[in-house]
Formats: C-alpha cells, sequence, structure tokens
C-alpha cells in the first residue's frame, strides 16, 4: 500500500488545493485517527499472534504451527489486513479526492484478495477440515462481533512493539509529508506543522529505543 504514497501526493500537488483552515486541519487529525486506529488493530493481533506464523518474511515462505481460532481471529479470518485498510485509508483521504479514495480502495481489494487467497490455500491444504471449519464459520474482513471468543494466546506487548515500530514510523512520516505538499514558505514550517513533526520525532525516538533495546538486551529477544 505505500505505493500509493506517490500518486497520492501527485493527486494533492497537481489538483485542486484545499486552503488551509481550521476545518482542514481538524479533518486532517481525523485521518490521523483512522490511521491510528489502523495500527491498534494490527498491534493487538500482532500481539496475539501464536508462535511461528508468517509474519513479514517473505524469504521462508508461509510458516504456520497452528490455526489461530480464538481472540480477533474468532470473528473475522484476515484482521491483520483490515488493519492495514484503515491505516492507509487516513493516507488517501489526505488527499481530499473522492475518486481518489475509491481507487485506493479497489486497488486495495484487488490486491489483497489475491494474498488472502494463497494464505487460505496454504492452510486448507496444511490444516485440512481443522482449518475449513473454522473459515466457514469465519467471515473474512467483516467482523462478526458475536462470534467473540476470547484468545488463548496472552498479549505479548515487546513482540508487537517491535514489529510495529517501523510502521508508527513511516505512518507520522507520510503524514508529515503529505501536510508539506504545496508548502513554498518553508521560514515558519516548525510552527505551522508543529504537530506533524512532532509526531515524526516520536515515531523517530520510539524506533531507535526499540531497537537499541533488540541489540543490546534481551527485553525484545
Amino acid at each position: 500500500p505505500i505505493l500509493i504514497v506517490i500518486p497520492a501526493i501527485a493527486v494533492m500537488y497537481f489538483g485542486t488545493p484545499v486552503p488551509d483552515s481550521p476545518q482542514k486541519e481538524l479533518y486532517h487529525y481525523l485521518f490521523y485517527a483512522i490511521a491510528l486506529f489502523g495500527l491498534a488493530i494490527r498491534f493487538y493481533t500482532v500481539g496475539c499472534a501464536a508462535k511461528n506464523t508468517s509474519g513479514r518474511n517473505t524469504s521462508e515462505g508461509q510458516v504456520a504451527d497452528t490455526v489461530n481460532r480464538s481472540g480477533i481471529y474468532s470473528i473475522c479470518r484476515h484482521p491483520l489486513y483490515i488493519g492495514n485498510f484503515f491505516m492507509w485509508l487516513g493516507v488517501a483521504m489526505l488527499t481530499h479526492n473522492t475518486w481518489f479514495i475509491l481507487f485506493f480502495v479497489l486497488l486495495y481489494w484487488f490486491y489483497y484478495e489475491r494474498i488472502m487467497f494463497a494464505e487460505e490455500q496454504f492452510l486448507r491444504g496444511k490444516f485440512g477440515t481443522l482449518y475449513t471449519d473454522w473459515a466457514a464459520k469465519t467471515p473474512a474482513v467483516i467482523p462478526a462481533f458475536s462470534k467473540w471468543i476470547p484468545s488463548i494466546h496472552p498479549f505479548n506487548l515487546k513482540k508487537s512493539m517491535k514489529q510495529e515500530k517501523t510502521g508508527f514510523l513511516l505512518l507520522n512520516l507520510v503524514f508529515l509529508i503529505f501536510n508539506c505538499v504545496g508548502v513554498t514558505d518553508f521560514s515558519n514550517i516548525w510552527q505551522e506543522k508543529m504537530v506533524w513533526i512532532g509526531l515524526l520525532i516520536i515515531g523517530v525516538a520510539y524506533y531507535i529505543i526499540v531497537k537499541v533495546l533488540e541489540k543490546t538486551t534481551s527485553i525484545f529477544q
């Protein structure tokens, strides 16, 4: 989804500019809240994930030792992709362009539908009826909250902090970039974009702290 950043910036730069105003700033806070909501879904899902699942690895192929059927996985089969959707929907909405937002939604569905299909094929082949029985009663992406079952895996805060540090950093960087599109006078940029610069500083500090702790201590091992 990060590939939408370049065309989104182009839409903002070459499209009809939205004048700076308190209302525009409030909208951007709303969009940021939507993106943070998506990150929060990812944060919780990663923290309750079973051991030895694929995560972000690409070189080792798909990995799964168990079928997680509790917690957030009891109400939908692909919570991580729901989180991704809201994260990047917040970014797409920064364009203030309805057609681009619709384009993003369609592109996202087209892209991730194929990933979900491949993952489910893998799980069917490995777990058979254990997976298909769960999949038959659990929606793919639209949560069925009435089916909630408490997670059997304790929430691992350290795991979530470690795996989602990059996402939080990139999210703050992207929002700062988008809020600076069209700015020609950077003399007062620190004052005018103080909130977004501050959020990026927080993201950078958080990333560095976790990264250093990963390498120097056993906290995140």
